[in-house]
């Protein structure tokens, strides 16, 4: 090593600023740098993947060689990268879950001291939009600066990932699983576990049971996450009580349209959180009315005044009112949220107005820095 090349610690500290893409931490916290040889400019970095097929290889290997470039005196850099041992990912699973292995405290936010604000997004039954409005209210928080990932537990109609325009498989580290990723919110949703987003889902409580306890137990969400919002089947059946078992801590927020079919339905959603002693937070009117041009009068539709009707029953406030507008179906159609498609569009504003509301009736602790 020449006197102008820099040490191994000079190294090992520009490392710290290399996250693994997935995991969201340092791969030097993550016991990922095997090890480092520096030798007249020339710096070797021996790296260790979670799994040999790490779909994020030439991410980590750009990173590290872009962050190792800047110090002084470097004249290139090479990386090799090997697999971790069992043994290794073992300590690597237990220093993500605090040192602990247990199945019972493997997610963070399994406990009342959590920091993670659990949002069950519900409805009494189908076709009022209830995972369009997960999709954008998850893509307003993360907008807003909050760290935010979603649970879609609809797994027989399950539609999160052609919202989002997500598609793939979830890296799985022996038994954890790593949620895919867009535009920074984390998810995870039956539609990644099949081999067709056409194939149908035929089975009976118990292996529903295990999906839900595994997205949320074994899923990798990351001690950061500040929102997890979870998109329920319509009803009040098996997988809400699920819900309610493992997250007792859980809000709900319960969607509605303003016919009264709809919202006699949505308010049995409404009896059964309070069973369960599930908070709601409100109600969200979607689909409220239908304007064609800013000149135009409103036409409604599906009537008016069922939201807030549904929450004067429950005694919760109105959170928003959603606009019937084409755009918001096109958009969830491309797998592009109208909150990022048309921002300015009366449906993206109402949705943001809706996500501030939220954000304000259930805040989180201020954190040092967001990204």
């Amino acid at each position: 090593m020449t006197s102008d090349s820099p040490d191994r610690e000079q190294v090992l500290a520009a490392l710290r600023d290399v996250q693994d893409p997935e995991l969201h931490k340092s791969i030097v916290d993550l016991d990922m740098v095997k090890d480092i040889r520096i030798q007249n400019g020339v710096v070797d970095v021996d790296a260790l993947l979670t799994i040999p097929a790490c779909p994020l290889r030439e991410t980590i290997i750009a990173s590290i060689e872009d962050r190792i470039r800047q110090l002084p005196g470097v004249r290139s850099v090479r990386v090799a990268l090997g697999e971790m041992s069992p043994a290794q990912r073992q300590a690597l699973i237990a220093k993500l879950r605090g040192g602990v292995v247990s199945p019972e405290t493997r997610s963070s936010f399994l406990t009342p001291e959590s920091p993670t604000r659990v949002i069950t997004v519900a409805s009494g039954k189908g076709g009022v939009g209830k995972s369009t409005v997960t999709v954008n209210l998850a893509v307003a928080m993360r907008q807003a600066g909050h760290r935010v990932g979603i649970i879609d537990a609809d797994v027989y109609g399950f539609s999160i990932p052609r919202m989002l325009g997500l598609t793939g498989q979830p890296t799985l580290v022996d038994q954890m699983i790593i949620p895919l990723e867009k535009d920074g919110i984390r998810v995870i949703s039956m539609g990644f576990l099949l081999p067709d987003e056409s194939e149908a889902v035929i089975w009976r409580g118990p292996l529903l049971h295990k999906t839900l306890t595994t997205f949320i137990g074994e899923v990798h969400w990351g001690d950061d996450l500040e929102y997890l919002l979870i998109d329920l089947p319509p009803g009040t059946g098996d997988v809400s009580i699920t819900l309610a078992q493992t997250l007792p801590q859980a809000h709900m927020v319960i969607v509605t349209t303003p016919q009264p079919a709809a919202v006699n339905v949505a308010q049995r959603a409404g009896r059964m959180a309070e069973k369960v002693n599930m908070e709601v937070l409100g109600v969200i009117e979607n689909m409220s009315w239908l304007q064609l041009a800013p000149q135009d009068p409103p036409v409604y539709i599906f009537g008016q005044g069922g939201g807030q009707r549904l929450a004067d029953l429950l005694g919760v406030p109105l959170l928003g009112q959603i606009p019937l507008d084409p755009q918001v179906r096109e958009a969830s159609d491309t797998g592009t949220p109208i909150v990022t498609a048309a921002p300015d569009s009366p449906a993206a504003q109402a949705f943001r107005q809706v996500a501030r509301r939220l954000l304000e009736r259930l805040p989180v602790a201020a954190r040092a820095s967001r990204g």
